[in-house]
């Protein structure tokens, strides 16, 4: 749901799931901020993509190649805009 939220351009509505699953006993894992991430990142949210990186870090979240890109990717484009 979070990346389809994302392919969507609905950054906001894919952030707010987050907390939403935390709500209902579910931890959101790295796919999951992943997903978020990149929503952020297809928005052009850079700001979002590296406070949700961050927020993983407070949370223990393990991060793989795929949340690292995804940041990678978000702050790469405030360069071209």
């Amino acid at each position: 749901i979070i990346s389809s939220c994302g392919n969507a351009g609905q950054w906001e509505r894919a952030l707010e799931l987050l907390p939403q699953m935390r709500k209902e006993g579910i931890p959101p894992n790295e796919f999951c901020y992943g997903a978020a991430i990149s929503a952020c990142q297809k928005s052009g949210k850079w700001e979002c993509a590296l406070k949700l990186l961050e927020e993983m870090n407070e949370r223990n979240v393990p991060k793989n190649n795929f949340v690292y890109n995804a940041a990678i990717s978000a702050c790469a484009k405030v360069g071209e805009g």
